[in-house]
C-alpha cells in the first residue's frame, strides 16, 4: 500500500521561536482527521518560516 501526502496549503509567515508549539498541537489534535502540519525556516531568509498543510 503506497502512502500519498497531498500539500493543500503553504504561507510563509514571520518566524518566532514558539511556532513549533503551534505545529505540534496542531498535528496532535488533527492526527486522526488526515492532517499534518510542517514548519521550516526559510532557506534564503531565516527570519521567516514556511508553514505547510497537508493530508496524509
Amino acid at each position: 500500500m503506497e502512502s500519498k501526502i497531498e500539500v493543500l496549503s503553504t504561507v510563509t509567515v514571520d518566524y518566532q521561536p514558539d511556532l513549533y508549539k503551534v505545529v505540534d498541537v496542531l498535528n496532535r489534535t488533527l492526527k486522526n482527521d488526515d492532517l499534518m502540519f510542517g514548519l521550516a525556516l526559510d532557506k534564503d531568509d531565516k527570519e521567516k518560516a514556511i508553514f505547510t498543510i497537508y493530508r496524509t
